[in-house]
């Protein structure tokens, strides 16, 4: 029976330390936070007296068996349920939580921490494709036969075969299950079973490692997902050599006794919130509308040296007299101006792609403050539009997406008839 320890739950920006507060580390914990932090860093915290301090990263770290989980907070007074399922909500919708198997609608999302969730989605995924039928695929394969076929590998055969003369070695094609889809997938299970703390998911990994085809090791890189060619046959695989790619690069093994092993699935919140951001509003634009995230274009050439660029989050109506730039920002300002940095980045999109007018957008109450900026030659008001936009969290994500849309679409852009956005691709 696997022993489920409570996890410890923070929010972005908190600390956890040895000494002090509710939710403590032990020693052990500490070193294997400050090993894994390592000469270079990571993103995700950074070390303090006899603790840590959680950045604006949010997801899960598993230390052996205890898991430590990083919230998203915008407000004092929202629980650790709800952010959680508001997190949960916006990894969905950006497609962090992609699955086709049939079981998918009895999945527990709302409830389920993300690295439950995860190990689930991945089971879905997997028996999914047992139901289908496992593919074959061709493969390079090496190895002593009875029978010669393929191409001799006279230097690995003399070595190998001085006294068993009745056999060859031997390089051929095979068609079969062994391939590099499944070597990753079965790698994949037996993480899970490994670092997996949730005794109901415990016995769907032991039947599925049961019925997969056993396989040689295989040591996973960047590289290896590189390699990958998919067919119409594999299009299926997809989604579970995505979930497997992001447990596999992310799982830092212990090569000792397996307490100090690390898996850590953390999300730049300020991407996601952009993200978010960006797909709710590319579901409810009007046909004749255009979006774009992350557009790149060259600022400022220096005689020497790499070229500085600028790149605005959201772009809409791109190269047009309506164009309208849109930057996110995952913190919450309250009722005071915004940074004056991030003012004078919004002028100079507004500037750059001759916006029509330009927004920053927060986490918040759920309000628009309509802004100008002066005439630099007169210091009169001139008639370049910055709107100061915050977007209320909704544990209800379907609605929260349409909350957005009707703030920016209706009540900011404000041209756009009702039945123009009302229920639009849902």
């Amino acid at each position: 029976m696997i022993k489920k320890l409570k996890p410890i739950t923070v929010f972005e920006h908190q600390g956890l330390w040895t000494h002090q507060g509710e939710e403590r580390l032990t020693p052990k914990q500490l070193m294997t936070l400050q090993r894994f932090y390592g000469e270079k860093g990571n993103p995700y915290y950074s070390l303090v007296h006899k603790g840590v301090k959680f950045n604006s990263h949010v997801g899960v770290i598993q230390l052996g068996k205890q898991v430590i989980e990083i919230l998203p907070k915008a407000d004092r007074y929202s629980n650790a349920s709800e952010w959680r399922t508001i997190l949960i909500g916006m990894l969905q919708a950006v497609g962090a939580f992609n699955i086709h198997a049939p079981s998918s609608a009895t999945l527990n999302i709302k409830s389920n921490f993300i690295l439950d969730l995860y190990f689930e989605l991945f089971a879905a995924e997997v028996e999914y494709l047992f139901n289908k039928g496992l593919i074959k695929n061709y493969r390079r394969d090496q190895g002593n036969c009875l029978a010669l076929k393929g191409s001799i590998k006279f230097a690995k055969h003399i070595q190998k075969n001085v006294i068993h003369q009745e056999r060859f070695y031997v390089e051929h094609t095979a068609y079969d299950r062994k391939h590099l889809i499944h070597q990753i997938l079965l790698k994949t299970l037996k993480l899970l079973q490994r670092v997996n703390t949730n005794p109901v998911l415990s016995s769907r990994i032991g039947s599925l490692l049961l019925h997969f085809p056993e396989m040689e090791d295989i040591k996973v890189s960047v590289s290896t997902f590189k390699k990958l060619a998919y067919s119409r046959k594999s299009e299926g695989y997809k989604n579970a050599i995505s979930i497997s790619k992001l447990l596999l690069l992310n799982y830092h093994p212990d090569v000792s006794n397996g307490q100090n092993e690390v898996l850590a699935l953390m999300f730049d919140m300020n991407l996601l919130w952009e993200k978010f951001i960006f797909v709710c509003l590319r579901k409810r634009l009007k046909e004749n509308m255009t979006i774009t995230a992350q557009t790149k274009r060259n600022f400022w050439k220096p005689e020497s040296g790499q070229i500085s660029t600028i790149i605005p989050d959201i772009i809409i109506n791109k190269g047009r007299k309506d164009a309208i730039v849109i930057d996110t920002k995952w913190k919450n300002i309250g009722n005071s101006n915004p940074n004056s940095d991030d003012l004078r980045q919004l002028y100079v999109y507004h500037e750059y792609y001759d916006a029509l007018k330009v927004a920053l957008v927060y986490p918040g109450k759920g309000s628009i403050r309509k802004g100008t900026y002066y005439n630099t030659q007169e210091n009169e008001e001139a008639i370049k539009e910055c709107s100061v936009i915050t977007i209320l969290p909704n544990t209800n994500i379907q609605e929260w997406q349409n909350e957005i849309s009707h703030k920016f679409l209706r009540e900011w852009i404000g041209k756009y008839p009702n039945d123009d956005i009302e229920n639009k691709n849902q």
